[in-house]
């Protein structure tokens, strides 16, 4: 088992920044492929980034790249992304996953745990 407890979620004006942290317990989290994915009010849940168990690999979807960067310290067993030029379209509720895949994945369904997620709301 991993617990996850997301946190630095809240409410910004357009353009702003937020630094969101993935805390994990349990398991070693080093060992986990790591995602963040969002979801919006009627909206499906959707991949935002994801990072590899090392942190070496990143990779990010496309309405976010260029201004969110994936980060990890495993020593810390954190997970981070930090949020930049933000938009009111990225107003949402933002979860950390992670996956038994080393590289992570950008499919939900590949990931193993979840935590509880945390808002962040985007003003015009």
């Amino acid at each position: 088992q991993v617990q996850l407890v997301e946190s630095g979620g809240g409410l910004v004006q357009a353009g702003g920044s937020l630094r969101l942290s993935c805390a994990a317990s349990g398991r070693t989290f080093s060992s986990y492929g790591m995602g963040w994915f969002r979801q919006a009010p009627g909206k499906e849940r959707e991949f935002v980034a994801r990072i590899s168990w090392s942190g070496g690999n990143t990779y990010y979807a496309d309405s976010v790249q260029g201004r969110f960067t994936i980060s990890r310290d495993n020593a810390k067993n954190t997970g981070y992304l930090q949020m930049n030029s933000l938009k009111p379209e990225d107003t949402a509720i933002y979860y950390c996953a992670v996956s038994r895949r080393p590289h992570g994945s950008p499919q939900v369904f590949d990931y193993d745990y979840w935590g509880q997620g945390t808002q962040v709301t985007v003003s015009s």
